[in-house]
């Protein structure tokens, strides 16, 4: 092998997509320098892209107006790269879900600190901190390259309502919520809700109960009953003076929810 174009075609005849600059300079011998070199011309052609510095993705033809691999096809193998744990959330695990409203502009994933997004072509990438992330609970989802870990509907559910500016605001989550609700097991919703922020399940509960999805409100009340309650505003970045207050959920209502159903 005297090429990395020759390395990049080797490497789609095994199935693989996703290489880091290492990967090539142990494979033909070369020096850092010169296996970037050969790099940046395949960028410029347009059959390889670089979601991050080092990290290096093959972009076949039907992916070419893209400019990059889909995110579901090398955020594991990325987040594997940096040896850090990763749960697909929000918007883009509902879609997962089967709440797929609008599809995501972004490709949304759970990280256990702070990370910068990625914009590879046209695909962006956003991270969402939660610290106590790996202990969410998730599921596997199989895409063209492999698996992907996905909050459970239980999980997505909550962290919807924990991250409202990631998730649309208040609408469309209620939006979101009316399909995924479907999809969320009880015992999964009540396990989730005792570990989850009570602010969270505070919110949850309202929504739920306005959308008509009375058994999960009915198993949040349940968990809410467990402990001692103050008044949250629906809406974080907006003013709790002068909303009335839900006294069922204790929150304060202070911003209309018209869900798109």
């Amino acid at each position: 092998m005297e090429s990395a174009a020759s390395y990049i075609e080797d490497l789609q005849i095994r199935g693989r997509l996703v290489f880091t600059t290492d990967d090539v300079v142990q494979a033909l011998g070369k020096s850092v320098p010169a296996v970037r070199a050969q790099l940046r011309r395949l960028k410029d052609k347009g059959q390889v892209a670089d979601p991050l510095r080092g990290f290096h993705v093959v972009v076949p033809p039907r992916y070419r107006a893209l400019g990059c691999l889909p995110a579901e096809q090398f955020v594991p193998q990325l987040m594997a790269h940096l040896g850090e744990p990763y749960y697909v959330t929000l918007l883009s695990a509902a879609a997962y879900h089967g709440a797929a409203h609008q599809k995501p502009q972004m490709f949304q994933v759970m990280v256990p600190k702070a990370r910068r997004g990625i914009e590879c072509g046209g695909v962006r990438v956003d991270f969402v901190a939660r610290r106590d992330m790996e202990d969410t609970p998730v599921v596997e989802r199989n895409t063209p390259a492999g698996v992907i870990r996905v909050a459970s509907p239980a999980a997505t559910a909550l962290e919807l309502v924990g991250y409202p500016d990631r998730s649309g605001y208040i609408d469309n989550i209620a939006t979101v919520l009316s399909e995924l609700s479907e999809t969320i097991d009880r015992d999964g919703l009540r396990a989730e809700a005792r570990r989850a922020p009570i602010a969270w399940v505070q919110r949850l509960g309202y929504l739920l109960a306005l959308i008509g999805q009375n058994e999960h409100a009915d198993d949040l009340e349940v968990v809410l009953a467990e402990r001692n309650l103050f008044v949250v505003p629906l809406a974080p970045w907006a003013k709790m003076e002068g909303a009335p207050r839900d006294s069922r959920w204790k929150v304060a209502v202070n911003a209309d929810v018209e869900p798109d159903v």
